[in-house]
Parts: C-alpha cells; sequence; structure tokens
C-alpha cells in the first residue's frame, strides 16, 4: 500500500471513504468523485489513491502498489486483485491465473476508463465476481497519465459531453502523447508501463479510451491490435471469437450496439467512403503489446453519449472481456505460450502496410446528435440521439503490408550506440556481447537517400530511409552486440531495427547522429548467430 499517499487526509479528499464500524471492518465501500457529484466531475489522483486504499482495506485479495511515476513525480497508482497474497510480480507471474492489465486515463481528458475501472475494483471487494478472484489476476491501473489529469479546464475535449465541471489534458506534463510513445520511451510513464509489462507480463492489455469523429450509433467501439506482424492466432482468438462474442452479449444484455472501431472520411476527403480503423503502428498501446506477442483490447465509449453513459457502458465491456478470459483461462495461455515458442526468422514480416478492404460491404449504425450547451463554460457539447441510420460500406479495419523483408537469425549493433542498447534493454529484449572479433558474412544496407519530416511530430520529424541490403564480408568487433531475431521479441525486434520500418528507431530520429552523410545503416544483418 501506498501508505504515505493516502491516510485521512487523502480520504477526506475523496469525500467517500466510509468510517470504520466498531468490529474494525467497513461499513461500506466508497463512491468515485463521479458518482458522488452526479456524473459532473471526474476523479482527481487523490480521490484515486483514497478509493484504492479503501477497497485494499476492505478485501484481503486486492493489493495497491505503484509500478512507476509520472514526469512530475507522481506514483503510478496499480491496484491487483486475485489469487495472490501480496502485490509483488513474483507472486503474479507464479498464480495459476490469466494476467489483465487493465489501463485508464492514457489521455487525461477521456475519463470514462478511469472511472469504470475504479467501479470494478469495488465490485470485486463487495464480493461480486468471484469466479474472477479465482482465475485471473487483475492489474488495475486506472490513472496512467496522472499529470495530464490534473490538469483540468472546462475547455478540454471540446463537444465531448461532459464531465461539465472539466477533465484533464490530452499530453502527459512533456506535452507527449503517452498513446504515441511506445516505442521511443522518450516519456517516464511510458517506460514505466512497459516496465511492469515485463515485470508481470500480463497476458491481455485493456486499454480504455474515449472516441470523438463520427456520428455513429455505436455506445462503444473496439480493436484488437492491428498491425499484420501480429502472430495469428492472437489475432484470430480476438476478432474471430473473443470481441463478436463480448459484442453479442453487450447487445442481449444491454440493447447497446457495439462494433469495431472507425470513422467515415470527412466530406470532400480523397478517401473512399468507408468505415476506416486508425492506424498500424505501434506507436499506440495495442499495437505494440501485439507484437510483445500478448493480446491487447483498445475500448473507445463514444464521446457523444453522457458521462454517466460512456462510464456503464465501459464498464459492461469490461465485465464481458473478463467473463470471456475467465472461462477460457487455458487457451488464452495456450495461445500466449504458442506464439512465444514460435520464432519468426526466415520470414518475411511487414514494414509498412495500409488499409485492407473487407471483401464485401458491411452494415455501419450511423447516428445522429443535438447540441447542447456546458451550462458553466457556455461552450457547445453534442448528444447522441439514440437515432440508428443503417449503411452498408466497405469496412477498412485491418491492414496489409505494402512492404515486407526478411527476417534475419540476428541484428548485430555496434557497441557505441548506446540509445539502441538502452531501448533494447528497455524494451526487453535480450542480446550479448561478441566476447572475440570476428570475421563473417553479414548483410549491409546501403542508404539511397533519408529524409526528414518537414513538420515535428511529437517533437520529432520522422526520418525514412530507401535503398537496399547485400550481402558483404566484414570484421565484427569484440563487444558488438549480437541480438536474435529468434527470441520471443522478435516481432518487436524486427520493427525497431529495420531501416524502413514505418515505426522503428530511424523513424524515431534514434539513429541520426550516426546517419548523417553515412552511405550504410549502422546495424548490420547476419543469418545466424556469430560464434565468440
Amino acid at each position: 500500500m501506498l501508505a504515505a499517499l493516502a491516510g485521512m487526509a487523502a480520504c477526506a479528499v475523496a469525500g467517500g471513504c466510509a468510517a470504520p464500524s466498531r468490529n474494525g471492518e467497513r461499513s461500506s465501500l466508497p463512491e468515485t468523485r463521479a458518482e458522488r457529484t452526479d456524473y459532473r466531475e471526474t476523479s482527481r489522483y487523490d480521490d484515486v489513491v483514497a478509493f484504492l486504499e479503501a477497497v485494499d482495506a476492505r478485501s484481503p485479495r486486492i493489493h495497491m502498489t505503484h509500478f512507476g511515476y509520472s514526469h512530475e513525480g507522481r506514483p503510478l497508482l496499480l491496484a491487483i486483485a486475485g489469487p495472490v497474497p501480496d502485490a509483488s510480480p513474483e507472486t503474479a507471474r507464479a498464480a495459476e491465473a490469466v494476467r489483465v492489465l487493465i489501463l485508464g486515463n492514457i489521455h487525461g481528458g477521456e475519463v470514462c476508463g478511469k472511472e469504470a475501472s475504479q467501479m470494478l475494483l469495488r465490485s470485486l471487494a463487495a464480493g461480486q465476481h468471484a469466479a474472477w478472484l479465482d482465475s485471473l489476476v487483475l492489474l488495475v491501473a486506472p490513472l496512467y497519465n496522472a499529470d495530464g489529469n490534473e490538469r483540468v479546464a472546462l475547455t478540454n475535449r471540446p463537444r465531448q459531453h461532459g464531465p461539465v465541471g472539466g477533465m484533464g489534458q490530452r499530453a502527459n506534463a512533456q506535452g507527449l502523447d503517452l498513446n504515441r510513445d511506445h516505442i521511443k520511451l522518450e516519456t517516464p510513464e511510458a517506460r514505466s508501463l512497459v516496465r511492469l509489462m515485463r515485470d508481470y507480463d500480463p497476458h491481455l492489455v485493456i486499454d480504455l479510451h474515449t472516441t470523438n469523429g463520427t456520428r455513429h450509433a455505436y455506445m462503444l467501439t473496439y480493436a484488437g491490435p492491428l498491425n499484420p506482424n501480429t502472430h495469428p492466432g492472437l489475432a484470430g482468438l480476438l476478432n474471430d471469437e473473443w470481441l463478436p462474442e463480448v459484442a453479442r452479449s453487450v447487445k442481449e444484455k444491454d440493447g447497446w450496439d457495439i462494433f469495431e472501431y472507425g470513422n467515415v472520411p470527412r466530406p470532400g476527403s480523397e478517401m473512399p467512403r468507408g468505415w476506416y480503423t486508425f492506424d498500424h503502428r505501434p506507436r499506440f498501446n495495442n499495437n505494440y503489446v501485439g507484437l510483445r506477442n500478448r493480446l491487447a483490447i483498445l475500448s473507445e465509449a463514444y464521446a457523444y453519449a453522457t458521462f454517466r453513459e460512456r462510464v456503464g457502458a465501459t464498464l459492461r465491456f469490461l465485465e464481458e472481456i473478463l467473463d470471456f478470459a475467465a472461462v477460457h483461462g487455458d487457451r488464452i495461455r495456450e495461445a500466449v505460450e504458442t506464439a512465444d515458442s514460435q520464432p519468426v526468422v526466415g520470414e518475411n514480416l511487414a514494414m509498412r502496410a495500409a488499409h485492407a478492404a473487407s471483401p464485401e460491404p458491411v452494415e455501419i449504425l450511423l447516428g445522429d446528435v443535438v447540441e447542447e450547451r456546458n451550462p458553466y463554460s457556455g461552450e457547445r457539447m453534442l448528444r447522441r440521439t439514440g437515432a440508428v441510420r443503417p449503411e452498408s460500406m466497405i469496412a477498412y479495419t485491418t491492414f496489409l503490408a505494402t512492404e515486407t523483408g526478411r527476417v534475419p537469425g540476428a541484428y548485430l549493433v555496434p557497441a557505441d550506440l548506446h540509445s539502441v542498447r538502452a531501448l533494447l534493454e528497455d524494451h526487453g529484449i535480450a542480446f550479448r556481447r561478441l566476447a572475440a572479433t570476428t570475421r563473417v558474412e553479414i548483410e549491409v544496407f546501403d542508404i539511397a537517400t533519408s529524409t526528414a519530416d518537414a513538420e515535428p511530430f511529437q517533437m520529432h520529424q520522422q526520418r525514412t530511409l530507401t535503398g537496399s541490403w547485400r550481402r558483404a564480408e566484414r570484421v565484427v568487433p569484440a563487444g558488438t552486440l549480437v541480438v536474435p531475431a529468434g527470441q520471443p521479441l522478435g516481432r518487436l525486434l524486427f520493427y525497431l531495427l529495420e531501416p524502413r520500418s514505418d515505426d522503428g528507431l530511424v523513424n524515431w530520429n534514434v539513429l541520426d547522429p550516426f546517419l548523417e552523410g553515412a552511405p550504410e545503416y549502422p546495424i548490420w544483418r547476419f543469418d545466424g548467430l556469430p560464434a565468440d
């Protein structure tokens, strides 16, 4: 527990911690700030601390800890629930259970997941969902973007329907989008999150968002990993069984339509009319998790539903996902173990990709909104009407490779590329140092062009190389990093180090100091593993 963060002061801030009864047990469980304010407001950091302390105190199967720090030094809160006596990674990984990470508030203004994940923990503390606590280890991080959450303004997330008392900002305190930082790891939050993935190794990561954009009739939309390099067994389990079953169950029990994430191009767009998902690159959480050979689900509650409705829909989506996980734990663990056990050496994997069209049109439920005013700011916000306008259109919810490359046996990274070595370590990719200088036949990438975008993105001018690989005999110095691609994180390694990758270290300028005027890419490929 984070005793230094809580105590009576935190309970006073939250206003919802129940007083101990005469026998020392808590007489009731806390409410979220959203509930206490009739959904006018959303939880601040101290509210979440107090709430987690309260459910921890109530249940011996819930344990509060933290998994790192924000840019401004706030501990990143984590509650662990399940058949474990404490919050340690070793205990969680030793349990015969599916480990599920629930991540809320990666964007500080998208607050429904933060509230819903607290309510989920409260239901467990109250004795509900007992089967989950026998078969699942839940890692619940309600407030990932802790600094952005505290920058509350009534003008954040314009046109979103509440909370009318304001919400946090999208970026962290550095001004960076945490959901674009899974490759470059420039924020302490992303580094902390990837460390959590290394330490606790969740089988499934659920990332909770709020979407605006197209006026549709879905209460919530979702996506699994979108990168075409995702292991097909993981993609199939999610897209063919798990997510469709959740959608059917929500429709049957709640009457809500939920569907694959998408948007329709705006009028005047050069894109043909259709239902388009967002992006395949692993800078995004769900795609990054997929390249780690783990299952991932993106949840996007609909911004033009009321705040209360969004929280409710997110909670129900979580419940149905976890019901499936509790029943199919053996299959989930087997799918992950299979993906880890099948090396990608020699395969052709995508380095770049584009939307793929569905073979037949699908029915998309479009909707309408009405305009209302925030009673405190006077600003316009939109509310869904419940209207449903079905339209048949092509769906672009998957990706196909537009350029592929063969996965080598290993990459050879010069010892002086310290930034590359550090990122390999941070992502958990295994390597060794070559003990003795050796002469071997390798592959060298000859650079034809090297261009950087004129406009910065996330404080980077993204770089693109063109060129080709050729075979050559070279002396490989002692101390060179030998990074085998046959390891479980081989898919991620390939995306990081290939020079033509659309989201690798070249793209994020990590190698810029070594590329200026260079005729060759500084990292070599080797078919095999050089002996010392």
